[in-house]
C-alpha cells in the first residue's frame, strides 16, 4: 500500500514518455504503470527506474488497435493469434523490468455472440495463466464499466470475480478501479471488506468526472481504511485525467502519503498486540 503509482498514458502527457518517469519520480510517486510501453525499450525502461528509485507496477497486453477505437482483444473470436502474440511481447516486457502484473485486455466483442466471446476470453486467459507459471508475474483483469467503454465484454466487479474464481486468486487478481465500480454504484470500501482477497491493483479516480482525488463523490479516507484494515500489500495506481496540470492535481499526494503511513504503522501495532 506504500506503492504509488502514476499511471503515465494519463499523467504528465506533457512530456515525452521516457520524461514522464522521472517526473513521475519527482513528484513523489513510487511506481509507474502504462499499459503500452514499447516506445522505451525494457532494457532502457529498467534503466531508468533504477535511476529514479521507481517500480514498475502493472502493463496491459493484447489491446489490439487504438486507431480503430479497440480496448483490447481477449474477448474477440477470430483474434486469438494476436492475443497470444501480444501477451507473449507482454510477459517478455514485464519480465524485463520486473513487473509483477500483466493486464490482458478483454475488449469490445461486437456483434459476436457472447457465449463465443466468453468461450474465447476464458481460453485466452487459460494461456495468460499457463505462460505465466513459474514466473514473478501474474494476470490481472478488469472490469470496465459502461460508462467509459460501452459494450466492453466485462463491465461489473461481478462479472470479473466469478471468472477469477474459474483460475483462482493466486493465478489471476483483479484490477479494481474507483471510477468504474462508483459509476456502477459499488461502495468500493464495503465491497473490499468481502472481497480483499481478489484485489491485486487499484485504480484511482474521483466520480463523475474521472479526476483526481478530491473532485468528486468518493470518500477514498474509507476505502484506503478498508485496505489497511485488510492488509492490502499491491500498488494504488492513480489513472485520472488531471483537471489542471499533473503537478498541480497531484497535490493530494503528501496528504495520501501521510494517512497511509499512519494507517500501516496502527495496523502494524494492532498486530504485534493482537
Amino acid at each position: 500500500m506504500n506503492r504509488l503509482s502514476a499511471h503515465i498514458a494519463y499523467l504528465f502527457t506533457e512530456h515525452t514518455l521516457p520524461e514522464r518517469i522521472e517526473a513521475a519520480a519527482d513528484a513523489g510517486f513510487t511506481a509507474i504503470e502504462h499499459p503500452s510501453p514499447w516506445h522505451v525499450p525494457a532494457t532502457e525502461m529498467r534503466s531508468r527506474l533504477v535511476a529514479s528509485g521507481l517500480s514498475f507496477a502493472q502493463l496491459c497486453a493484447a489491446v489490439g488497435d487504438a486507431s480503430k477505437g479497440e480496448k483490447g482483444l481477449g474477448a474477440l473470436p477470430g483474434r486469438e493469434r494476436e492475443f497470444r502474440e501480444s501477451f507473449n511481447r507482454a510477459l517478455d516486457y514485464a519480465v524485463a523490468v520486473d513487473c509483477p502484473f500483466v493486464h490482458p485486455m478483454a475488449g469490445v466483442p461486437g456483434n459476436a455472440e457472447m457465449s463465443a466471446a466468453a468461450e474465447t476470453y476464458h481460453r485466452n486467459l487459460s494461456y495468460a495463466v499457463e505462460r505465466t507459471t513459474g514466473t514473478s508475474v501474474k494476470i490481472l483483469i478488469e472490469a470496465i464499466s459502461e460508462a467509459a467503454v460501452p459494450g466492453y465484454f466485462m463491465s461489473t466487479l461481478d462479472h470479473s470475480s466469478r471468472i477469477q474464481d474459474i483460475f483462482g486468486p493466486g493465478n489471476l487478481s483483479l484490477l479494481v478501479d474507483t471510477f468504474h465500480a462508483c459509476s456502477n454504484g459499488v461502495d468500493l470500501a464495503q465491497w473490499i471488506e468481502a472481497n480483499a482477497h481478489r484485489v491485486g491493483h487499484i485504480h484511482i479516480a474521483d466520480y463523475p468526472d474521472r479526476h483526481e482525488p478530491g473532485t468528486g463523490a468518493i470518500d477514498f479516507e474509507a476505502l484506503l481504511d478498508a485496505l489497511a484494515e485488510h492488509a492490502y500489500e499491491g500498488a494504488i495506481g492513480f489513472e485520472y485525467i488531471p483537471s489542471k496540470t499533473t503537478i498541480d492535481s497531484a497535490a493530494f499526494l503528501p496528504g495520501w502519503k501521510q494517512s497511509i503511513g499512519a494507517k500501516l504503522q496502527q495496523m502494524r501495532q494492532d498486530r504485534r498486540f493482537a
